[in-house]
């Protein structure tokens, strides 16, 4: 056999097992991240915070709705949604039954693209393209309203372009949450201004991590940002990364606890790899599903966060 020929016939099998594995062992290959960020007050109790995004269910998939069902074992303090919990237009009651008992654990939500709108067929290399390729593709309108009011049924609470507070023990946090900036839902000016100078800490909650986002939410004085939307590059390059990562936030933060910084002020950002896929792409490589346990501490008192003020937040 010819010598190109069988370099062709290899790189072929290559390319069918890596398939074979992408979307056949990785994509279900479920993992729970561990982090920690050293941010709140002297004193103050640990909190363990679980963040859980683009879970994308659909309602036969079983293996991750057990899954996310039994995170509740980890007994988190607070949970964090950032949004892409659908993938089907009957998705919803298995989302709440997959949240089961965390959602009777203190938690705050925002939605993603793909809670407003279902996943459609298109070309996989859109993904390789910066932003997505562009032109948003819509699908059929999802039953988003039945999943908001699932979850605040359960008292979690709706960060949609708003700002809201949760006192978990002896600590109080203050939150400041926007639409999905990927559809360009967000509305920065609705939360705008100096982060609750009397909060313990405060927290900024996007679906996707945009970078107007992340320079309004530290420039404001919040100390910790949560995102998703990224799938962590979903592709990834063993010794490379990411390729890409859906939105401008650079590839290098396409996933884990990073910093941020703008305005002469930093903040941590934590970005989900997410749990899920559209079921029109339903590989992974080198990038497995999670959902991440971030446990905040308190800061060394020489690396303790300076108050916010009207002064600072603006200056």
């Amino acid at each position: 056999m010819h010598l190109l020929t069988k370099a062709a016939l290899g790189l072929t099998a290559l390319a069918g097992g890596t398939a074979t594995y992408s979307a056949g062992y990785e994509v279900r290959a479920f993992r729970l991240r561990t982090r920690e960020i050293a941010c709140l007050p002297a004193g103050h109790e640990p909190l363990k915070v679980l963040h859980i995004s683009d879970i994308h269910l659909t309602p036969s998939q079983r293996k991750k709705h057990d899954w996310v069902r039994g995170l509740a074992a980890i007994q988190p303090d607070l949970v964090v949604n950032t949004g892409d919990n659908l993938s089907h237009h009957d998705s919803v009651p298995y989302v709440l039954t997959a949240l089961g008992e965390l959602r009777d654990v203190p938690g705050v939500f925002v939605l993603g693209s793909n809670d407003y709108w279902g996943p459609v067929r298109k070309n996989p290399a859109r993904y390789l393209l910066p932003n997505g390729g562009g032109r948003r593709i819509h699908g059929p309108r999802l039953p988003s309203q039945d999943l908001r009011d699932g979850l605040t049924g359960s008292g979690w609470v709706d960060l949609t372009n708003t700002t809201s507070a949760l006192t978990i023990g002896a600590t109080r946090l203050a939150f400041a949450g926007v639409d999905d900036p990927h559809l360009g839902y967000d509305r920065l000016d609705k939360v705008a201004g100096p982060a609750d100078a009397s909060a313990d800490l405060r927290i900024g909650v996007s679906h996707a991590p945009y970078l107007r986002v992340l320079d309004a939410f530290t420039r404001d004085g919040y100390d910790a940002i949560f995102a998703g939307h990224t799938h962590g590059g979903q592709l990834r390059v063993p010794g490379y990364g990411a390729l890409v990562t859906n939105c401008d936030l650079d590839t290098a933060r396409a996933r884990g606890l990073h910093r941020h910084s703008a305005a002469g002020r930093t903040a941590w950002l934590h970005v989900s790899a997410g749990l899920g896929t559209s079921p029109y792409a339903p590989f992974r490589f080198c990038c497995y599903p999670e959902a991440s346990l971030v446990t905040l501490t308190a800061a060394p008192s020489d690396q303790q966060p300076t108050p916010v003020s009207a002064a600072t937040a603006l200056g």
